[in-house]
């Protein structure tokens, strides 16, 4: 849509041209002749004010619009309606400028990818899955599972959870069983923390992180998460955190002990670690629990 002052300009540019007068112009342009002979009037003091307060609340509150502007200037004391504080950014230039895509942290691999399991404590994965209890709190639980025998090694509960909780929990599995040579995850915040990636380092267990929004990258805890939350949490109805933990602890036995596994030859995951030969691992029917034909 043309605006009248842009018409106004053709106007004016048609007739000092010479092509015709300006009653034929304003005619051909659709333009009112008392709309081309209109003189804007000087702003008065009160809107040289208004346009620089106007000025400076949009560039202190830059992502404000109008509207809400108008309301600010309203309470200010200024007598101003919102077409008009649109109008004066429009003159100005001003808009709410749309936001950034906020660009997602990732963490850094320090071990080649894709890696896969040949051994017990080769390659462990380990991620967050949510709850609830019954009072509607929420319930953070974090997995760990090794991706060679697919035991469950630990599974933390509590309302929150950061890097040093991690650690944490990690440092007495260690303590029990031996470090990985890798561990993966996804890029959560907890498992990118640099006091985390310091911790990993110095004992050196490299870093496997997926791709954002690839959790099949992360098969194993993802399919340990399908039947953890089937078998166990969509089952039990927990009042606290301390229940949650005693109901949690009882599962991961009764999975690494009582459970037979598909991808394992129906042997439980502690049959199966104590199997193995340090040296000559055994041949697992499925690579990936995400792509295993069949019920586990």
């Amino acid at each position: 849509m043309v605006s009248a002052a842009h018409k106004r300009r053709a106007v004016r540019q048609v007739v000092e041209g010479g092509l015709c007068s300006v009653r034929s112009a304003c005619r051909m342009l659709h333009l009112h002749r008392s709309s081309f002979r209109y003189e804007a009037l000087r702003p008065t003091e009160w809107e040289r004010r208004l346009h620089g307060r106007v000025e400076v609340l949009s560039f202190k509150h830059p992502r404000l619009g109008y509207k809400k502007l108008t309301r600010m200037l309203v309470g200010e004391g200024w007598r101003v309606g919102k077409k008009m504080v649109q109008r004066l950014r429009r003159e100005m230039g001003l808009k709410v400028r749309p936001k950034r895509p906020r660009v997602r942290r990732r963490g850094r691999s320090s071990g080649p990818q894709p890696t896969r399991a040949r051994g017990a404590n080769h390659v462990w994965s380990w991620d967050f899955i949510h709850d609830r209890t019954d009072n509607g709190a929420k319930l953070k639980i974090l997995s760990l599972v090794d991706e060679h025998t697919r035991e469950c090694l630990a599974l933390h509960a509590a309302r929150e959870m950061n890097a040093g909780d991690v650690i944490a929990v990690l440092e007495r599995v260690i303590a029990k069983r031996g470090a990985p040579s890798c561990i993966r995850s996804d890029n959560g915040p907890e498992f990118i923390a640099k006091e985390l990636q310091a911790w990993l380092a110095g004992r050196q267990i490299q870093t496997l992180y997926i791709e954002p929004g690839s959790p099949w990258q992360n098969g194993f805890v993802e399919s340990f998460h399908g039947r953890f939350r089937d078998e166990c949490l969509d089952r039990e109805l927990m009042l606290s955190v301390a229940e949650a933990r005693v109901v949690i602890e009882d599962y991961r036995r009764h999975y690494n002990t009582e459970r037979p596994h598909g991808g394992l030859g129906y042997l439980t995951p502690q049959q199966a670690r104590e199997g193995l030969d340090p040296h000559q691992p055994i041949n697992l029917q499925s690579t990936n629990p995400l792509t295993s034909s069949g019920p586990n």
